[in-house]
């Protein structure tokens, strides 16, 4: 039972709620600016902190939770079409063939890949995180995104707001155990603004190219990009588009029907 808890991630999800809470705690009770701000009666700042702690935890719960883009069904383009009407519509000498599962059996649209974890192969699959113990997919994929800014921010600001309530001490032992409490919260905070910065900075990068971690890790591995060339990507449409269709565009995408265009296009300038 213990087993299968783990697995549905509420064990995850409790330590990472539990851990925002105590350390929202630790800055306000201790003499920080925030309880400078109390005592004062300025609850501005107080009160947007607290804001931003509880936004960036309703979006971890939100992606957490998010159908990431399961493949539930042997349909492609939302059910229009069989398997040999959709092949037919792709010309394999430009796209490779659609291929079936060998974990679920049902067919894979271009840029899925099964997740083992989770049981399901999912669309646009960029990996799984098992922090959210959940996949980052083409559904909750710019979500994901914009929790990373939004956890960002508030820990940069915990991070300002634990150095505010560092006090002096007359030796290092005296020091050490005065501020033992909040060095902890400055270490625990300073670690996860790093690997925060580190993974929105990456996901903002891969955003910006139309590539996902898989396709960017396991190049070799991918059948639809071993053949390109190392600087090639298929989707890639330039910064501008496509970061807007990253987190602008809701709809499902035929990653064929691009990947198709992009071949037609480069194969004038290819010797045969």
């Amino acid at each position: 039972m213990a087993r299968s808890l783990f697995r549905s991630g509420c064990v995850v999800r409790v330590v990472h709620t539990l851990l925002t809470w105590v350390i929202t705690l630790i800055l306000f009770l201790h003499d920080t600016d925030l309880r400078k701000c109390e005592e004062r009666g300025e609850l501005l700042l107080p009160l947007l902190f607290f804001f931003l702690v509880v936004l960036s935890l309703l979006l971890y719960f939100a992606v957490s939770l998010m159908d990431p883009g399961f493949i539930l069904t042997d349909s492609v383009k939302g059910g229009q079409g069989s398997e040999e009407e959709m092949e037919s519509m792709i010309p394999q000498t430009s796209t490779p063939r659609l291929r079936r599962c060998g974990y679920c059996f049902l067919q894979q649209p271009m840029r899925a890949k099964h997740c083992q974890t989770c049981g399901h192969c999912v669309r646009r699959f960029d990996h799984h995180c098992p922090w959210l113990e959940n996949c980052i997919g083409e559904r909750n994929h710019r979500w994901f995104t914009v929790f990373l800014l939004v956890q960002l921010l508030a820990l940069l600001w915990a991070l300002h707001i634990t150095l505010s309530g560092v006090l002096p001490g007359a030796s290092w032992e005296q020091w050490l155990r005065v501020n033992c409490v909040l060095l902890a919260t400055l270490v625990l905070v300073g670690v996860s603004s790093a690997v925060t910065a580190v993974l929105l900075g990456c996901h903002l990068y891969l955003a910006s190219i139309n590539c996902t971690t898989w396709e960017f890790m396991a190049r070799h591995r991918v059948s639809y990009l071993k053949n390109c060339g190392d600087e090639e990507n298929p989707f890639d449409r330039g910064v501008a588009c496509n970061l807007w269709d990253f987190f602008c565009m809701c709809r499902t995408v035929v990653w064929e029907g691009l990947y198709r265009r992009n071949a037609m296009t480069s194969q004038p300038g290819e010797d045969h």
